[in-house]
């Protein structure tokens, strides 16, 4: 038991300073600017059926009747409606003793109703039925416990910046809600209420509820995920938590850049190259720099021009190649100058101050002397080569000069001959052109791919079109402060000309281990995870904020499925292609292997000759005309004409009997092959 005294002496006399300080206190507070005060609305304007808070109107509804029957996520297309909304879920649980003794008084005078029509001859009310049974099914839940009994509001508040967008968005939302046979009604005259109920303050200030057991409110909970469906782009797979298809325009974004992160063998070429395919189709004009040739057979198939830079190699890139723009408004020359600086500093290594300088001063000198200056107009001319460089940094006073030239001597009579002292003869006119550089060794690499970029490049912004550029293993060109920096420099201006730039890496380690690569992923608004390794998950997960079952999805996931980011929204992707797209891009090397196995020496002979396209039925060749040329006849295929011609055809190579009597060695077998089709100016047999 405990006692409380009054003790008089005990008590401290309440001055009127108190009263006094408190109310200057006040009086000084009504002066000062709070953060109420700065994040206050201008204004606030009340209608009997929305509220205006400054320039944005609000119109909130509350939910008057529910269906009989739901299922799971049965709110999804309400949580994914293409609009802002503000939805408020309230839930109040209740005591099962008080709802037990309501149940029991409730079926009691249902039971009631039902006998008195049966007394009276009149047909039950099957409304009457259905709730006897219900109330009936639940009582008993309750009493045993599997079951707990809840009031659940929802509200659903609806922004939007003028009256009319306002009215149509509310016709949408209550023809959704209706098709879920959701009746919902307007919060009229209390519209502020409605807006107050509807903010992060867990105050439902409308108190409009309906009862619901657990499992009823369970349905409720807004399991829903990102869809990434758009009216126009490209299928890139299916989303794999509600198998609906992720099909997205890149060029949509506010830039087009993708990034596509995976560890080896997770499908990171597979999903490339289906995304080339598809998007040919769209007349995007695609360039890849390809390390590893895995791009050959493709480019093949869809008659795209395949180039590969090396040494031999008939193809050549001058890095002294102006952009030949007249009227662009930029100092093309200083242009060029910094990005010779870059790959002089990629051949070279670190420079000094110094050495800086004075290759600065033999790469104008070395344009000077063929007569290119400032003038736009003298940038038409002949560009010098690497050889000129090389003259004029042996012909310098200073000591540094004649280091400089020791370094780029292996390019001009060295071992490394042929691969950029040469003017250029490459001239980018097919829809699809790929630049193989796996002849080179790992040094050049870097060196080549930017060449290649410095190259592309100028082509890109001396022709505006849509066209994607392909950075396969970039992880290369970040090993180097210089080629990050170039290649980081497209990433930023690539939308000024409508290109859209993916960098692909295996070695996440080394494309994050400088901040350039950080910059190129910020710059890309697309950025897609396949299967990581444990000691690269960490690293991804900080960059991209990936929750803790983002991170075992991808470290868990099989081949071709991952993470899609695209702007603010992301989904986990399974890649899908069909037969015909899996043979052209497949890099597994066991299905290749049987691929090659399957074809037969005549089909191998076949494909190594041109092809006769015709409408007529297939023509026999005689034997000895083959005969005379030392091989089997191979059979006359039909080929579409050149104006309904498709990118890849199949064709079946049937065994064609000989006219002659003379045996033939090794007979026809049927298979498919994909190869490119001639041009159209071969469609007429010779």
């Amino acid at each position: 038991m405990k006692l409380t005294f009054s003790l008089p002496f005990l008590k401290k006399p309440v001055t009127q300073v108190t009263s006094q300080a408190q109310q200057q206190a006040e009086q000084f507070s009504k002066g000062l600017t709070t953060v109420r005060d700065m994040i206050a609305p201008s204004a606030i304007e009340v209608d009997f059926d929305f509220i205006k808070i400054g320039s944005q109107y609000v119109r909130t509804f509350f939910v008057a009747g529910y269906p009989r029957f739901v299922t799971a996520n049965w709110l999804s297309p309400l949580i994914s409606f293409d609009h802002s909304l503000d939805v408020a879920m309230y839930i109040y649980p209740q005591e099962s003793r008080e709802i037990l003794d309501n149940l029991r008084r409730k079926v009691g005078e249902m039971e009631a109703t039902i006998q008195s029509d049966i007394k009276r001859g009149r047909v039950i009310d099957p409304s009457v039925q259905v709730a006897l049974e219900d109330a009936l099914e639940l009582q008993q839940q309750l009493a045993k416990g599997a079951e707990r009994f809840f009031q659940f509001g929802l509200y659903v508040s609806i922004p939007a910046p003028t009256l009319e967008e306002l009215n149509q968005v509310s016709k949408q939302v209550e023809s959704t809600l209706a098709s879920l046979l959701i009746i919902t009604k307007k919060a009229t005259l209390q519209m502020e209420d409605g807006f107050k109920t509807t903010l992060p303050m867990s105050k439902d200030k409308l108190l409009i509820t309906r009862n619901m057991d657990t499992t009823s409110l369970g349905t409720t909970f807004p399991f829903t995920t990102s869809e990434l469906t758009a009216n126009q782009g490209i299928l890139y797979g299916i989303n794999e938590h509600n198998d609906s298809l992720v099909i997205f325009d890149r060029f949509s974004l506010e830039n087009a850049n993708s990034v596509i992160f995976g560890k080896s063998g997770g499908g990171k070429s597979y999903l490339v190259k289906l995304e080339v395919l598809r998007s040919l189709m769209f007349d995007s004009e695609v360039i890849v720099i390809d390390p590893e040739n895995e791009y050959e057979e493709l480019c093949r198939a869809v008659n795209g021009e395949y180039i590969t830079f090396s040494f031999n190699t008939p193809a050549k890139i001058n890095p002294f190649d102006l952009s030949q723009l007249t009227d662009s408004g930029e100092n093309e020359l200083g242009l060029k100058v910094l990005s010779l600086h870059g790959l002089f500093r990629v051949v070279m290594g670190k420079l000094t101050p110094e050495e800086d300088a004075v290759l600065d001063r033999a790469i104008i000198l070395t344009y000077r002397q063929k007569g290119i200056t400032q003038e736009p107009q003298s940038q038409l001319k002949e560009p010098p080569l690497v050889e000129d460089l090389y003259k004029v940094l042996i012909g310098m006073e200073e000591t540094v000069a004649k280091g400089l030239s020791d370094r780029i001597e292996r390019f001009i009579k060295g071992s490394m001959v042929g691969i950029i002292d040469q003017h250029s003869n490459v001239n980018i006119k097919n829809p699809f052109t790929v630049f193989s550089i796996r002849d080179l060794a790992d040094e050049l690499r870097p060196i080549a791919m930017y060449v290649l970029l410095d190259f592309v490049w100028t082509k890109i912004r001396r022709d505006l079109k849509k066209r994607l550029l392909i950075v396969d293993e970039a992880w290369y060109l970040m090993k180097y402060p210089d080629s990050a920096n170039f290649l980081n420099s497209i990433a930023k201006r690539a939308r000024k000309y409508f290109l859209g730039l993916t960098t692909i890496t295996q070695d996440v380690e080394d494309f994050l281990a400088v901040d350039l690569g950080h910059s190129i992923v910020q710059n890309s608004s697309i950025q897609i995870l396949l299967k990581q390794s444990a000691a690269a998950i960490d690293k991804i997960a900080d960059l991209f904020y990936l929750s803790e079952g983002e991170k075992h999805l991808l470290l868990s996931a099989d081949v071709g499925e991952g993470l899609f980011f695209a702007g603010p929204a992301h989904v986990a992707v399974r890649i899908i292609a069909s037969p015909d797209e899996h043979l052209l891009i497949t890099t597994k090397p066991s299905e290749i292997l049987a691929r090659k196995k399957a074809k037969t020496p005549a089909a191998e002979r076949e494909a190594s000759q041109p092809q006769l396209l015709t409408q007529s039925t297939p023509t026999p060749i005689s034997l000895p005309q083959a005969k005379a040329a030392g091989e089997t006849p191979p059979p006359f295929q039909p080929v579409a004409p050149a104006e309904n011609r498709p990118i890849f055809t199949t064709v079946p190579v049937q065994e064609t009997p000989p006219p002659e009597p003379e045996p033939i060695n090794q007979p026809f077998k049927s298979t498919i092959e994909f190869r490119p089709v001639p041009p159209s100016s071969n469609n007429s047999p010779t």
